[in-house]
């Protein structure tokens, strides 16, 4: 079948390991599992750290790249793909399986004409969504949704810091939190993100490093060391700061000192579970939201799409499709 993959690793010219060709049909492991024929597929920086070779240990090269996609099952249901694998006694908290782990990881990954995944990682498509946008929802949509409501401890009213502006996670959080009710800021180092983020329902936009008026309730933190002080910095004492991603690098300083002198809470938060992929669908069209998509490209331009991650100027999300 045709597939988009990283054919090995290549951490300083990840667009040289990008191919597009023949691969493997997917195979389930057990009854338990199906497979899906993928209709559109969105791009996420775990993929770039796959064409790097930055991923876990258990990337077998070539990898067939992608942790989330719409499709249609073997029953021709059309579903969402979420790309977080755990036993299914886990499925309702998948960071305490010991054996869990993503997509493209160890098993491969969306960006083909078929996926093969566990029944439990699927859940009905929104009939009022497109395939390019329910291709969005269970990667960076749904992080974004556990960070915000299971993770953060927010209440409407308060106030929640964005680091970054224009990332699919970003977006989602600055759309999640307007319609929720909280005031949302948002950080970002250019015009065009500044325009998009008070588009997507943000309250004010700040430069990087910029010292904001007041501190705040929540930090939302996808960004990693080039953020981390600036994040510390703005929080309120007893406030908590959510914690998924590391893109500028995670050698940031811990600064203890200024972590328990203010009690706050730093969490980790990854991925969600299917449950709450179903309730963000639910806040989502009760609110009349949707991703926002920068670009809809052929898979087998993928390239393309993967070049613009890496120029690093997206507002919104990456899609491929057939």
């Amino acid at each position: 079948m045709k597939s988009v993959y990283a054919a090995y690793p290549s951490p300083d010219d990840p667009l040289d390991a990008l191919h597009f060709g023949e691969q493997s049909e997917p195979e389930p492991t057990d009854a338990d599992w199906t497979v899906v024929s993928v209709r559109a597929a969105s791009l996420n920086h775990h993929d770039l750290w796959t064409l790097r070779g930055a991923g876990t240990d258990g990337v077998r090269y070539p990898m067939i790249l992608g942790c989330e996609a719409s499709g249609v099952d073997e029953s021709g249901r059309e579903v969402v793909v979420s790309g977080l694998l755990c036993a299914p006694r886990w499925h309702h908290d998948p960071v305490r399986d010991p054996d869990r782990s993503m997509l493209t990881e160890g098993m491969p990954g969306t960006f083909a004409e078929r996926v093969a995944v566990p029944r439990h990682n699927l859940c009905l498509k929104p009939r009022g969504f497109t395939h390019a946008q329910a291709s969005c929802l269970s990667g960076a949509w749904l992080t974004a949704y556990r960070m915000l409501f299971t993770k953060s401890g927010l209440r409407a009213g308060e106030t929640v810091l964005i680091q970054g502006a224009g990332g699919g996670v970003s977006s989602a959080l600055t759309s999640l939190a307007a319609a929720a009710g909280f005031r949302v800021w948002v950080v970002t180092r250019t015009k065009a993100k500044e325009e998009f983020a008070l588009a997507q329902g943000a309250h004010r936009v700040f430069a990087p490093r910029e010292p904001i008026p007041e501190p705040v309730d929540a930090v939302m933190e996808s960004v990693g060391k080039a953020t981390w002080a600036h994040s510390l910095r703005a929080v309120r004492p007893g406030g908590s700061i959510v914690v998924t991603g590391a893109t500028t690098g995670q050698d940031a300083i811990a600064h203890l000192h200024t972590i328990f002198r203010n009690e706050l809470r730093v969490v980790g938060s990854t991925a969600g579970t299917v449950d709450e992929l179903r309730r963000l669908i639910r806040f989502m069209e009760l609110h009349g939201l949707r991703p926002a998509i920068a670009a809809e490209i052929p898979f087998p331009q993928a390239r393309d799409g993967v070049r613009l991650m890496l120029e690093g100027q997206l507002t919104g999300k990456v899609v491929f499709h057939w």
